[in-house]
């Protein structure tokens, strides 16, 4: 049975302990796990790099020259039920264009034949995002899955999100309608009915979209933790409320390693002098190059596979502190299963 003294929740650290003693007080009622072995498990993911727990997980690409996500999306999607426990549904959309491919699907990205086929399909793009989901509102379902597509302007227009946005239900005049029951496409619907009430008629220049996008984005934020990537097939946007980070591929070309799965490629040996490659990611993919942290509050636009414009918009503390006392609790969780 489950006996943790307070020495045994002193070891997990101090942001895990309120929510492991809940959590292990009530699976103790119907699991047998020791508290050595809970211990054991829980150390040894919290100092090697092969578990990964972090509630949702994005992944971007933008590019400038059409490339495939083969490479990035096999250590992906690994995250969605073995490197880490989100079993809610993925997706991924690429853009061609003015419009774009989607697949999505409500089984995990580790056990999805549609997962695999997309390991195994060099669909190549110039801006690539996908989702893995672990559902904090609405049920696990097709039209939950992320991401999601809508019109603006003539060009479709692709948006996925990582958080959990208390009481936000927005008024939405019809244009724009979720039709699934979360947070996240009520948000991508708010976003998309600004952009439209700023520009009713034409397609303005990106850095205008990229100021409204600042001001939508704030009024956004105050409801929750609101990490997202959205593109409309010209540049990517990227938002940090806790945890983001992104690198830029470019010559001199390298060999990566993958996190999740014991996969190297040499880029050296597949890429062109024009190639130029960001990849944003919730947390970084391999485990030899060079990853930046987003800074909470940071919101970003990439063009042709570079950083282009920036701005941060400050993130209130009770959205920081409930945020990763969530990411605490799921890393908890898992162990714990995994342990038994």
């Amino acid at each position: 049975m489950i006996c943790l003294a307070e020495s045994h929740f002193a070891v997990l650290g101090e942001a895990c302990i309120t929510w492991s003693k809940e959590y292990l007080c009530r699976l103790r009622a119907k699991q047998q796990i020791t508290a050595s072995r809970f211990i054991q498990h829980f150390l040894k993911s919290r100092f090697t790099s092969t578990i990964v727990i972090i509630m949702c997980e994005l992944l971007g690409m933008n590019c400038a020259e059409p490339t495939d996500a083969v490479f990035s999306f096999t250590g992906f999607a690994e995250r969605g039920g073995t490197t880490s426990y989100h079993d809610d549904g993925w997706g991924i959309a690429f853009f061609e264009e003015k419009a774009c491919r989607l697949f999505v699907d409500h089984q995990p990205s580790a056990k999805s034949p549609v997962a695999e086929l997309i390991k195994h399909y060099r669909i190549k793009s110039k801006n690539t995002i996908a989702h893995i989901r672990d559902a904090t509102q609405g049920g696990t379902a097709l039209e939950n899955c992320h991401p999601f597509v809508r019109e603006l302007w003539g060009r479709h227009w692709v948006f996925a999100h990582k958080g959990d946005l208390q009481n936000y239900y927005p008024f939405l005049t019809g244009t724009y309608q979720p039709v699934g029951s979360t947070d996240s496409e009520r948000a991508f619907c708010a976003i998309m009915q600004g952009l439209r009430e700023r520009f009713p008629s034409t397609h303005p220049p990106l850095e205008q979209i990229f100021s409204a996008l600042t001001e939508i984005t704030r009024e956004i934020s105050q409801y929750g933790a609101f990490n997202f990537l959205l593109s409309n097939g010209q540049a990517m946007f990227a938002h940090c409320s806790t945890f983001q980070h992104y690198l830029i591929r470019c010559q001199p070309f390298s060999t990566a390693h993958l996190i999740d799965v014991d996969i190297s490629i040499d880029f050296a040996t597949c890429t062109t002098s024009t190639d130029r490659i960001a990849v944003i990611a919730t947390h970084p993919l391999t485990r030899n190059e060079d990853w930046q942290a987003f800074q909470p509050g940071d919101l970003f636009m990439f063009e042709n596979g570079e950083l282009a414009l920036q701005a941060n918009i400050p993130v209130a503390d009770a959205v920081l502190a409930r945020s990763h006392q969530i990411e605490a609790a799921k890393r908890t969780e898992f162990l714990a299963q995994r342990a038994l």
